[in-house]
C-alpha cells in the first residue's frame, strides 16, 4: 500500500550513543505505520560524525515512579518547579512566540514538558505501578530533529524515558516488542540468538490510502469527515471481532494523526501470541484481497462466517449514507462498468447499462435500487436471484468492510507510533479515540500542539487572575487547561482497567502455585 516514506534517515552508530545504541533497518517503513526490523543495516552515514550526549548517572538506574516529581508542570508553578535534573533542558518558557510552528524544537520540548503523559504511558507499556522487565527490556525508538534514527533505546522507569526525551528532543518516538534481555545489551550477549522479542500488543492499523480506489471525496493523504467515515466503519467491525470472536477486552484505539488509526491489543494473551498466531489472527480479519487493478476482491464462502454476518450487520446503514450518498461510488461510466463487473448476470447487467446510458447523471443510490427493480421486472430469464443476493452482499463488503495494513498486524517485531505523539506532517496529537463516542470522533478536530500550547497561555491569562482576584489559586495540571484533557483522562481510565485486570491474574496464578504440593 502507498505511505508517505520520509528522506532515509541517517543512522547513528552505537558508538556515539552512551547507553543508548542504534541499529536502525535499511529503510524507513514510514511515518504513518510505524517500522519493521526485519532488515537492519550497519552502513556508514555522514550522520555518525555527530556525537550525541546520552548518558545516565548511576542513581538513575535505582529511581522508581513513586520517586518522580510532577509528570505534568504547572505552568504558575515557582520558578524552581518543573525542571528535570541538570542532564536535562530547563524548562521552556510559555508562552511560545506567535509564530511558532509545530515543528520547531522548543515547541516540541514545551510539548513534552507540559503535556506528553508520560506516566500513564510507563503503567500502560509496565503492567503495572512498580517498574518491570515488560517495561525495562521494552524497545524504544526516537526519530530526532535531524532525522537520525536511534533503535534499541530501554528505560528502567518512565522517569528516565521522560528525561532522555526531554535531552534528545525527538520529533517522534516509536513503541516496539518486549525482549528476552534488555535491548541496550544485545551486542554484549555472547550467542546474538538469545536476544529475542517476546511479547508485544497486538496491533492493527488502519489508513485511508488502501481506500484511494473506492473514496471519491479525497485521496492520497487527504482526509474529510466523509472519508474518515471509511475508519469508523472498520472500527466497528474489528472491534467487534476482537472482543467477541476472541474475548480480548482491553483494545485501545489511536488517530493516528493524519489519516487512520492503530488498534492496541493489551490482554496478556494477546501480547504473548507468536508470530503464527498473529498471522492466523490478522487472515481472519483480512477479507478485501488485491490491488486496485484486480477483478473481484471478496471471494467468501457460503454460508457466510458468522463474523462477515454480523459486520454485515453493522455496516448495511453506513452503506446506504456513508458510500451511496457521500462518496456516490458509481457516478462515472468507469466506475459503472465496475459494478456491473461485479453482478452475476448478463441480461441483467445489459438492461442496467441500457437504463444508465440514457439517464448520464444518475446517481448511486439510484443505480442500486435500478438492480432490485430491473431483476423482478424479469429482465433476465437466466437470473439465479440467489447468486444476486450474495453478489450484492460482496458488493457491500467491498465498498466498507475494513481495508487493514496486515503487515503490521503479523510480526512482533514491528514498531508503531506512541500514543500522544505529535505528528509531523498535521502538528495534530495522535489522540486516543473513546469507542463510546466514536461517530463524534472528528478528526479534524484533534488539537494541534501549538494549539494546545495557546489554551494554556489563554488559561493562564484569564482564568489564573480570575482564581487569584477570588483568592482561591488552584492547581492544574497544564493538560488540564487544554482540549488535551478528556483524551487523557480517557487513556488513565483504559490504563487503570487493565492494572485492575493484570492485578486480578497475578493472584490468580499466585494462588494456582500456593495449591500446588
Amino acid at each position: 500500500m502507498p505511505h508517505s516514506v520520509p528522506p532515509e534517515a541517517p543512522l547513528v552508530e552505537d558508538s556515539f550513543l552512551h547507553d543508548a545504541p542504534a541499529n536502525p533497518p535499511a529503510e524507513d517503513a514510514g511515518w504513518e505505520n510505524g517500522r519493521d526490523d526485519s532488515a537492519e543495516s550497519e552502513t556508514d552515514t555522514p550522520a555518525r560524525s555527530q556525537k550525541l550526549n546520552v548518558t545516565l548517572k548511576p542513581e538513575d538506574l535505582f529511581m522508581t515512579d513513586d520517586e518522580d516529581d510532577e509528570e505534568f508542570p504547572m505552568s504558575s508553578a515557582p520558578s524552581g518547579e518543573g525542571k528535570v535534573d541538570g542532564s536535562s533542558p530547563p524548562a521552556v518558557s510559555i508562552p511560545l512566540a506567535p509564530s511558532a510552528k509545530y515543528t520547531d524544537p522548543e515547541v516540541m520540548l514545551a510539548f513534552y514538558q507540559r503535556l506528553f503523559p508520560f506516566r500513564p504511558l510507563f503503567q500502560w507499556l509496565n503492567h503495572s505501578m512498580k517498574p518491570s522487565n515488560d517495561f525495562a527490556h521494552r524497545e524504544f525508538a526516537f526519530t530526532l530533529a535531524n532525522e537520525a534514527y536511534l533503535r534499541y533505546l530501554s528505560f528502567p522507569s518512565s522517569d528516565l524515558l521522560r528525561k532522555d526525551v526531554l535531552r534528545l528532543n525527538p520529533a517522534r518516538f516509536e513503541i516496539g516488542p518486549v525482549y528476552s534481555t534488555n535491548p541496550r545489551d544485545r551486542k554484549t550477549l555472547r550467542k546474538a540468538s538469545t536476544f529475542k522479542p517476546i511479547a508485544k500488543e497486538l496491533v492493527f492499523d488502519i489508513d485511508l490510502t488502501d481506500y484511494d480506489e473506492i473514496r471519491t471525496c479525497c485521496d492520497k493523504a487527504n482526509i474529510c469527515h466523509k472519508c474518515w467515515n471509511f475508519v469508523t466503519m472498520a472500527v466497528k467491525v474489528v472491534d467487534a471481532a476482537l472482543r467477541e470472536d476472541f474475548g480480548f477486552e482491553h483494545i485501545l484505539w489511536v488517530y493516528s494523526g493524519r489519516r487512520g488509526a492503530h488498534a492496541w491489543i493489551s490482554d496478556k494473551k494477546a501480547r504473548e501470541m507468536d508470530d503464527h498466531k498473529r498471522r492466523a489472527l490478522a487472515g481472519y480479519l483480512e477479507v478485501i484481497k488485491g490491488g486496485s487493478q484486480s477483478g473481484k476482491k471478496v471471494n467468501v464462502k457460503r454460508p457466510l462466517h458468522p463474523h462477515l454476518v454480523r459486520s454485515l450487520d453493522i455496516l448495511k446503514d453506513h452503506f446506504q449514507k456513508d458510500i451511496l450518498e457521500d462518496q456516490d461510488p458509481w457516478a462515472t461510466p468507469e466506475k459503472t462498468e465496475r459494478l456491473l463487473q461485479l453482478l452475476p448476470d448478463k441480461g441483467l447487467n445489459d438492461a442496467l447499462r441500457k437504463k444508465w446510458d440514457s439517464a448520464p447523471g444518475r446517481s448511486s443510490s439510484s443505480k442500486w435500487a435500478d438492480i432490485d427493480s430491473l431483476a423482478k421486472a424479469g429482465v433476465s430469464r437466466t437470473l439465479d436471484s440467489k447468486a444476486l443476493l450474495e453478489a450484492k452482499k460482496d458488493i457491500i463488503l467491498e465498498y466498507t468492510y475494513p481495508r487493514l495494513d496486515v503487515e503490521v498486524s503479523k510480526k512482533l517485531i514491528h514498531l508503531l507510533k506512541s500514543p500522544f505523539v505529535v505528528h509531523p506532517k498535521t502538528g495534530r496529537v495522535c489522540v486516543p479515540i473513546d469507542t463510546k463516542k466514536l461517530e463524534r470522533f472528528d478528526p479534524l478536530g484533534v488539537p494541534t500542539v501549538t494549539e494546545l500550547l495557546g489554551e494554556i497561555d489563554e488559561w493562564d491569562a484569564v482564568k489564573g487572575k480570575e482564581e487569584e482576584v477570588e483568592g482561591e489559586v488552584k492547581k492544574l495540571q497544564d493538560y488540564e487547561k487544554t482540549s488535551l484533557k478528556p483524551y487523557v483522562e480517557y487513556f488513565k481510565s483504559y490504563v487503570a482497567d487493565l492494572l485492575r485486570d493484570e492485578r486480578g491474574v497475578k493472584r490468580e496464578r499466585e494462588d494456582g502455585d500456593a495449591m500446588e504440593f
